[in-house]
Parts: structure tokens; sequence; C-alpha cells
């Protein structure tokens, strides 16, 4: 059902304009615009920032959600952090977001599990980057809880990667794990990636630089 397909938030502070202290106003602004419009799960993907910076901006982020579902009861909007398990339980995030190359969610699942810290709270969510049906395979095999594949539609001069067709991600689909696009995905195809099979839309640009309710509403209708 339209309804059910899960929507990512993916931040980058760095696109927004000013000096860092108003990257993180609007950032934060960002995220409790995305929580407010009732997406999945957002990631704080601050990848420059060193350890302390991040837990500081990660911090932030929780206690904008948690003032969120104050405000009203209904939000379930999860907060992942890329790649920094540590980072993740020190906040109390709800999961982390993996690399294709990081340590596997079991690992991630067994730190969870030995936090003296944090003994009654749930499992993480895990999200893994992926890049071929191999390592969605992988993925689901090693206890994750949802694959995000990528590049679809755009080349990451980062990865240093081509874009998958529609025919590549059609395939990773049939795994037996949620598949979420990313990848110069937008609202004008989007479509076709949920008819490929995906379970969902993740993005950067497509939320940040767009009023993000009107994104869900266009995405679950």
């Amino acid at each position: 059902m339209p309804g059910s397909r899960l929507l990512y938030y993916i931040t980058d502070r760095a696109a927004f304009p000013g000096d860092e202290a108003a990257r993180r106003r609007r950032l934060l602004a960002k995220i409790r615009e995305a929580v407010q419009a009732r997406v999945d799960y957002i990631q704080l993907r601050e990848k420059d920032l060193p350890a302390g910076e991040l837990e500081s901006l990660a911090r932030e982020a929780v206690a904008v959600i948690e003032q969120s579902r104050v405000e009203n009861r209904e939000l379930r909007t999860a907060l992942l952090i890329n790649s920094r398990t540590d980072v993740a339980l020190v906040v109390h995030a709800d999961g982390v977001h993996l690399r294709s190359k990081d340590i596997s969610p079991r690992e991630v699942k067994q730190i969870w599990r030995s936090d003296a810290g944090a003994p009654a709270r749930e499992l993480p969510l895990i999200g893994v980057s992926c890049h071929a049906t191999e390592e969605v395979a992988s993925a689901a095999l090693r206890g994750a809880s949802f694959a995000v594949f990528a590049p679809v539609f755009e080349k990451r001069d980062s990865l240093g990667m081509q874009p998958a067709s529609l025919e590549r991600l059609r395939e990773a689909c049939r795994v037996k794990i949620p598949v979420l696009a990313l990848g110069g995905v937008n609202l004008a195809n989007a479509g076709s990636c949920l008819e490929a099979g995906a379970a969902g839309i993740a993005g950067i640009r497509l939320f940040q630089e767009n009023n993000i309710e009107e994104v869900v509403e266009r995405l679950r209708t």
C-alpha cells in the first residue's frame, strides 16, 4: 500500500548556506520538519565531523525528535547514525547505517546487547548501503533491517561508480529484505523505482531541498 512506503532522509548539513552554526540550525530544523511529516528514518550522515562533534550534533537531533514526539505521540521517525555504533549508543539513537564494507549487522547487534548502559533497549535498526544484488543478499543474511540500493539514476563521484539500471534495482528487490532506492531519485522518477519493487525511497536533496510534507504526500499517494 502507498502509505507503507518507507521514506529515508539522509542529512548533509554542508549543503546549507552560512557558517557552521547556521548550517546546524538549518539541519536541526529540517530534521524536525521530517519528523513532523512522518518520514520513517533519518540518517545523520555528517561523515566529516570528529566523534565529539558528531555526538554533540546527534544529541541535539535526538532532542528535536523526542520533543516532536512529546508534542505528538503518534510520530515514529527513527534516527540512525552513519557508521558509528558507539555514537548511536551513547546518544540513544534508534540504530545505525552501515557502509557495505563496515562491520556486520550481527556485530552491531552484539555490541548493542552488551551495552551496560542500556540493558532494556530494543535491538537497533540497521540500514546497509548496497551497490549490487549480492551485497543486498549479504546484508539480509547478516541481519540488516533494510538495504539502500544506490546509485539508481545518478553517478556518485565519491563512490566512483556508474548508475545502476532499474532492472538491477528490480533484481535487488527480489531479495527478502526491504530495499530503498537512492541516487538521483526525484518526484518524477520515484514511481518507476517503486514499480521495480523498491520498498521505499531514500534521498538527500529530495528531502533537504524541498518541502518535506509535500514530498511525503506525493510519494505516499
